[in-house]
């Protein structure tokens, strides 16, 4: 695949973009390069676009397939894997949010509700130790349930969500 200026500055953006959301620089780039792909491509083709090891391809591979962005494809004739990402944005979003909220959110949570279970026995914990807990486990219930509540509208729903911004509040009658 030939990279245009443009395309370039997209792929090393979006790898270092990934760093700060911790993940893998190549990685990144990888998913950033299928998402630019007009079609499906090959590991060959992904080491040889990016110019990094082929090993690095195969174990970028497998991390963006266990985050559901990366799919298998087979192309008639060819006994080769090819791979492609989602390309609606939106999709992408919802996919990158429930991973994140399976692999970080929901463990939390569980610890969350342990230590509070387990707080409420424990005479050396302060109480405001405890409130605090308390207060963190519910604030991230809620998100949980809002997010549940959420997940099923309908994109042009969730469009029309965002795009009230501010103007809810004239909605909900306050100022």
């Amino acid at each position: 695949m030939k990279l245009t200026p443009v395309m370039e500055k997209y792929i090393l953006h979006w790898g270092e973009m990934g760093t700060r959301w911790g993940v893998n620089r190549t990685v990144a780039q990888i998913h950033a390069l299928l998402f630019l792909s007009e079609q499906a491509l090959n590991a060959e083709e992904i080491t040889e676009t990016l110019g990094v090891a082929r090993s690095n391809v195969s174990t970028s591979i497998k991390e963006l397939q266990s985050w559901k962005l990366v799919k298998v494809v087979h192309l008639l004739g060819d006994r080769r894997d090819h791979f492609e990402t989602l390309k609606d944005p939106w999709e992408l979003f919802q996919t990158i949010l429930e991973g994140r909220k399976q692999r970080e959110l929901d463990p939390t949570m569980t610890v969350l509700r342990q230590c509070v279970l387990e707080s409420a026995e424990d005479k050396n914990t302060p109480d405001s130790v405890k409130a605090r807990m308390e207060t963190l486990m519910e604030f991230m219930e809620t998100l949980d349930r809002w997010h549940q509540q959420v997940s099923v509208l309908p994109k042009s729903t969730l469009l029309k969500l965002i795009q009230l911004g501010s103007k809810v509040q004239s909605i909900l009658g306050k100022k």
